[in-house]
């Protein structure tokens, strides 16, 4: 069919109010866009061209070249030039003549032409025509005048071609709203090359949706996605928000992270844009790198890490899409021993990639990527490689392989002065297995830095199985002598740390369920269970823990430590819990297995120290846990004379001397035995300081305690001791009897009033008691108990001292009774 042709000149000069007009217009193009026309094809002459320009310099001048969808759908192919104007009054002055092709919507151009091929045709005219003149469109056969010289010209924009290309892609998208691309050239031809290029390289439909002009004066305004600028417009182009390719001046410093870019900008230096239609054969996304990378290389393009990557990456999803001479060259490019750029994510790509071709391919084949992924493992340290199968390493290869990095595989895993990781070592190991290397001398020493190493990177790992849980599995599969060895390793260390060893199996689900006895390590996963079901219940807990020993700790007295560590973990038993660890073993187990320590801190710990003296009775009555706690340091002191010392021992000692007060006839001194054993317990705690305290004066409070004892402690200026006598004197309990025992009452007169001068600390205590807690007793008593009090002071003591409980008894102040009691004393 004919297409519409438009013809459009500018005002004259002189003819101001005007910028120019339509001469001729086709049929069927409206006056609506006619309008929307005419800002498309109007043209503005650059900066300094002469009034009267030579031919040359008019035949210089660029023109504009444009590609422009309408709004109705159908699109407009137009060339906007200068021409000299002969008519004006200054006879040689410079307008432009437009030439334009309405496509309307659904035509395409004839020949089936891309837009940018029209730019040399030789049917644009710079007159309007007087009748019908040839469709600037319609082109002969063959490459037209703009594909001619298109690698030369992309090898000498290389610097620009990957980053202007991965535009034009953005530029092509049917969805992109982004910014138009503005390419800089001093020649606006070399806009259309730049145009070319891309008319090569983009998919079909990509490149036809890419609205053009090669040049124009005002970039702000223009709707094209890509426009063509002149180095003195770049600026407004930049201020316009465009995205600026400066291909008139110096070379870029940075890239771009398009990897189809980069391998497009690779295969057009490399003069082949063939490659384009054979990478468009393959499956893939649009512009996905895959398809270009693997073209490229199969063709001995050399390609940047990024682009080999993608490359093995598209191969191992598709490893049927290639046939066998291109899977060899692919394969041959990837594991190229000349290349020393190689990143971890193209390693990954290629360890995938032999995962896909392993079995399809001959051996072969295949060699070259095993024996590159091998050898990155043990020298490039990437722990991260999904390593080959044993079987690819069978052949001649694989021996070859062997020879070069078995060495190196045994001097690193000997080496005992460096830090390796877990992951390093396992790879390691994994790879001495794949080659056939020997370690099983090195084997020991391996696994004897492995297992703690398991447990210090775990620990510092957040949660969840750490990195090198999914090799170290495959290790312990595929090696059952390292399995074993490692299995023995972390149980002899268990009993260590449990706790460390019970979280890292929860972590990583080691497989220990063979014929290994592992009594520690089977404890250790029985815990979190044990906890879940029994958690409230710690003896309930320990039971269930050491049956799964499946040992008794007669016969592995270790086991006691590994079960203690993991049900209390840090803190001290209670007093029962300890007796029941007493009771279940000897003390000859509890002294291998390290225990008796936790149960002399059961024994010391104030979390079930019993009551204080506050909460003592003055009838010797005290809590049940102050009992157990005493009988338990009593056996302590029995069972582990040898292993019990210094403050520990003081310590359990005053517990003891405690349970003799209360219970039986301890040594003379007590006292004195008191102080120097909570001295020598320092820093004792409290509660034990409070419980040895309250036991010495309650036994002081007692009418059967020695003379000697009661006249030691007065004399002893123990403030605390004699405060600790204040409180439990002043206790219900002390008050009650003080009540209903006139004998009690008459002992604590007797004593309270002996020692009138015994130093500082005591006669303003006895006083006080007097005062305050023996008074109230007395008024409280019926006469004949008074009179009983009063007897039995004088029978227990001497006539003066009853006449001074007279006297007591009817003072009213504390200063009158003291003077008398005083003058009383010293007569008697």
């Amino acid at each position: 069919m004919s297409l519409a042709q438009v013809h459009y000149t500018s005002a004259a000069p002189g003819d101001e109010g005007t910028a120019g007009r339509f001469t001729a217009v086709g049929p069927g193009v409206s006056g609506a866009l006619l309008a929307e026309i005419e800002p498309l094809v109007r043209y503005e002459l650059p900066d300094g061209v002469p009034e009267r320009p030579s031919d040359g310099e008019l035949r210089s001048l660029p023109q504009a070249f444009g590609y422009f969808a309408l709004s109705d759908g159908s699109r407009l192919v137009a060339r906007s030039a200068p021409v000299r104007d002969t008519g004006g009054r200054a006879g040689s002055g410079v307008r432009f003549h437009a030439h334009a092709v309405h496509l309307p919507p659904g035509v395409p151009l004839p020949g089936d032409r891309l837009p940018v091929e029209a730019w040399r045709s030789p049917h644009w005219v710079a007159v309007t025509p007087g009748g019908a003149i040839p469709d600037p469109l319609t082109l002969p056969p063959g490459p037209t005048p703009v594909s001619e010289g298109l690698d030369d010209f992309a090898v000498s924009r290389g610097p620009w071609l990957a980053a202007v290309l991965a535009d034009l892609r953005r530029a092509s998208d049917a969805e992109a709203a982004g910014r138009p691309v503005a390419l800089v050239e001093r020649q606006c031809a070399d806009v259309a090359r730049w145009l070319g290029l891309a008319s090569v390289t983009l998919p079909r439909e990509s490149a036809e949706r890419l609205t053009f002009t090669t040049y124009t004066r005002r970039p702000e305004g223009s709707a094209s996605r890509v426009v063509g600028v002149g180095p003195e417009d770049a600026g407004a182009a930049r201020a316009a928000g465009l995205r600026v390719h400066e291909c008139a001046g110096p070379a870029p410093a940075g890239g771009t992270e398009d990897v189809w870019a980069t391998t497009a900008a690779r295969v057009w230096r490399s003069r082949s844009p063939e490659l384009f239609r054979e990478a468009r054969e393959l499956p893939g996304e649009p512009f996905a790198a895959g398809p270009l990378a693997v073209t490229a290389l199969c063709a001995g393009i050399t390609l940047g890490p990024d682009g080999r990557a993608a490359a093995a990456g598209w191969a191992a999803e598709r490893p049927y899409a290639l046939d066998a001479k291109r899977t060899g060259q692919l394969v041959e490019a990837i594991a190229s021993p000349g290349i020393d750029d190689r990143t971890a994510p193209e390693f990954d790509a290629a360890g995938r990639l032999f995962g896909a071709l392993e079995g399809r391919c001959p051996a072969s084949v295949t060699a070259p990527l095993a024996a590159m992924l091998v050898t990155e493992a043990v020298r490039g340290g990437n722990g991260s490689l999904e390593l080959p199968r044993r079987d690819a390493f069978a052949g001649p290869e694989g021996a070859e392989v062997a020879e070069r990095l078995g060495p190196e595989i045994l001097t690193e895993l000997a080496d005992t002065a460096g830090s390796r990781s877990v992951a390093r070592t396992v790879q390691l190991l994994r790879v001495a297995r794949l080659l056939g290397v020997d370690a099983a001398e090195s084997l020991p020493g391996v696994v004897d830095r492995l297992a703690p190493a398991l447990l210090a990177e775990a620990s510092a790992a957040h949660e969840g199985p750490p990195g090198f849980a999914p090799a170290l599995l495959e290790l312990l599969d595929e090696q059952f002598e390292v399995r074993t060895a490692l299995l023995g390793a972390l149980d002899r260390i268990a009993p260590q740390d449990p706790g460390a060893v019970a979280r890292f199996l929860e972590r990583v689900a080691l497989p220990f369920t063979g014929t290994q006895a592992l009594p520690h390590l089977r404890m250790c996963a029985e815990v979190p269970e044990a906890m879940a079901t029994l958690g409230g219940d710690p003896a309930a807990v320990w039971h269930r823990v050491l049956r799964a020993a499946g040992l008794s700790p007669f016969a592995e007295p270790l086991v006691l430590r590994t079960a203690v560590g993991l049900v209390w973990e840090d803190r001290a038993p209670t007093v029962e819990e300890a007796r029941l660890l007493l009771d279940a073993a000897t003390s000859d187990a509890h002294r291998v297995a390290g225990t008796w320590a936790r149960l002399v801190d059961a024994a010391l710990s104030t979390s079930d120290a019993g009551t204080s003296a506050a909460g003592t009775s003055a009838t010797g009555t005290s809590a049940a846990g102050t009992d157990e706690a005493a009988r338990l340091a009593h056996d302590l002191l029995r069972g582990f004379p040898g292993e019990i010392g210094g403050r520990e021992r003081a310590g359990l000692l005053l517990l003891d001397l405690v349970r003799e007060l209360r219970t039986g006839a301890p040594e003379p001194g007590w006292a004195e035995r008191v102080r120097t054993l909570c001295a020598q317990a320092e820093p004792v705690e409290p509660a034990l300081r409070e419980r040895a305290h309250a036991a010495l004066v309650e036994r002081l409070l007692a009418p059967d305690r020695p003379g000697a004892e009661l006249y030691d402690f007065v004399h002893g200026e123990d403030a605390e001791l004699i405060a600790a006598y204040d409180r439990t004197a002043r206790t219900e309990a002390v008050r009650t009897r003080l009540r209903t025992q006139p004998a009690y009452a008459a002992d604590c007169f007797t004593v309270w009033t002996a020692h009138p001068h015994a130093g500082r600390a005591w006669p303003p205590v006895a006083a006080a008691l007097l005062d305050e807690v023996l008074r109230p007793a007395v008024r409280a008593m019926s006469p004949e108990d008074v009179a009983e009090v009063e007897a039995t002071v004088g029978r227990t003591g001497s006539s003066g001292r009853a006449d001074a409980f007279r006297d007591w008894n009817r003072s009213s102040t504390l200063g009158r009774l003291g003077r008398r009691i005083a003058g009383r004393v010293r007569r008697g």
